[in-house]
């Protein structure tokens, strides 16, 4: 028995400096300033546009209001607080199981400083401030306020999706279709947020659950462009005599790797060599530089990559990692 107890807390000591081990790395501070950032967008976007227009969209907060009404038809009493709480819970104890440790504990921060990030943003700017005699709301226009929420929100979203992250409710039930239906990130939100609002046909008017779609499928169609967007790289095709120079610096100083091709031209017959490689934009621009200054002459064509798969160098430049 002593044995076993003595092994455990072998263990429970070897997790602790893990832990420590990972808090004090540099990619941990990274992820979390990115983290806050994310939030700190996200609360904006509910602070100024969604709680003084009072938007209606898929949400667990929506799903919760649903819950709460239909449990007070049966008279029973529960606040809607309260029904956020547990269906919260449930999604966070799914996600550490379904989706994995680290997506679980990322969301359990994000999902705590929504709160606080929602009071400082009152205490920056309270949005009373900014609502002209008139309005209801910020923008004063339904539309507009569903436009602003719906862009900011992705943003956010988009943001912590990329670092295995989320905000929290809906984002964990689209990040487990996701996972396991194989959608796109931006189609896994909308499906799930069109469910849940759909469940608002008991309670709310059919104005405000198309509306509360409208703005689901806009959210879906805005993480998928920014997403895109963010993980867009260059297929480049370099055709040059001096192909070696061309290869090294991509490998050397970009820190890419590249696939060699044998070609023969067609009109000429001549046989050259073809260089591809998978590059951001910063170093497509960087390429493009190098063989202006060192005066290669090349035939280059460069299209753009949406999603890859496999390894892919996504640290410092200068460190000497694994290339794609």
């Amino acid at each position: 028995m002593q044995k076993i107890l003595t092994f455990e807390f072998a263990n429970h000591i070897y997790a602790m400096k893990d832990i420590l081990k990972y808090l004090a790395t540099f990619k941990f501070w990274k992820e979390l300033f990115i983290m806050t950032a994310g939030m700190m967008i996200a609360a904006g976007a509910v602070y100024y546009f969604m709680l003084p227009s009072k938007l209606v969209l898929g949400s667990i907060t929506g799903l919760s209001i649903v819950i709460s009404n239909l449990l007070g038809m049966v008279g029973m009493t529960v606040k809607v607080s309260v029904v956020v709480t547990v269906i919260n819970a449930i999604l966070l104890l799914l996600a550490w199981v379904l989706i994995g440790k680290e997506f679980g504990a990322k969301t359990v921060y994000t999902a705590l400083i929504l709160g606080p990030l929602l009071e400082l943003w009152e205490k920056i700017y309270p949005y009373e401030k900014l609502i002209d005699p008139g309005m209801t709301s910020v923008m004063g226009d339904p539309l507009l306020d569903l436009i602003c929420f719906v862009l900011l929100v992705s943003i956010s979203q988009t943001i912590l999706f990329n670092i295995n992250a989320s905000t929290g409710g809906l984002d964990i039930l689209a990040k487990i279709v996701n996972k396991y239906l194989h959608l796109d990130i931006g189609v896994s939100v909308t499906v799930a947020g069109a469910i849940i609002c759909c469940t608002a046909f008991a309670i709310n008017p059919f104005r405000l659950v198309v509306t509360g779609l409208v703005g689901t499928w806009l959210n879906g169609l805005a993480i998928d462009y920014f997403t895109a967007s963010l993980n867009k790289r260059k297929r480049v095709c370099v055709i040059a005599k001096e192909h070696e120079k061309v290869r090294a610096y991509i490998i050397e100083k970009l820190h890419r790797g590249c696939s060699l091709y044998d070609v023969r031209g067609g009109y000429s017959g001549e046989t050259n060599v073809e260089i591809q490689a998978l590059l951001t934009q910063d170093e497509f621009a960087s390429l493009m530089n190098f063989l202006r200054t060192e005066n290669i002459q090349a035939f280059t064509t460069a299209g753009n990559v949406n999603e890859i798969y496999g390894l892919w160098n996504r640290e410092h430049k200068g460190r000497n990692k694994t290339r794609s």
